[in-house]
């Protein structure tokens, strides 16, 4: 938490420094950047891949019940 802070902080003082213009600017391209369809592919496979991941390991958990065919659990 406190990493992030003084992250916020520092880049506080470098836009103050740098002035709006700048600013306006690292705005400008920032949104070209995330707007970018190469950008946009890109997060939603890294996003596919992620959740793919989750249902994985959710089915793979040492705590969950082995379940039969029908979903019930096995006794």
């Amino acid at each position: 938490m406190k990493a992030i802070l003084v992250g916020m902080a520092v880049g506080y003082v470098l836009g103050a420094k740098a002035g709006r213009e700048r600013y306006d600017q690292i705005v400008r391209i920032w949104h070209r950047f995330v707007e970018s369809p190469t950008v946009r592919n890109a997060a939603h496979q890294a996003k596919d891949k992620a959740v793919g991941a989750a249902h994985l390991a959710a089915e793979k958990a040492p705590w969950r019940q082995p379940q039969e065919s029908n979903g019930q659990p096995v006794r």
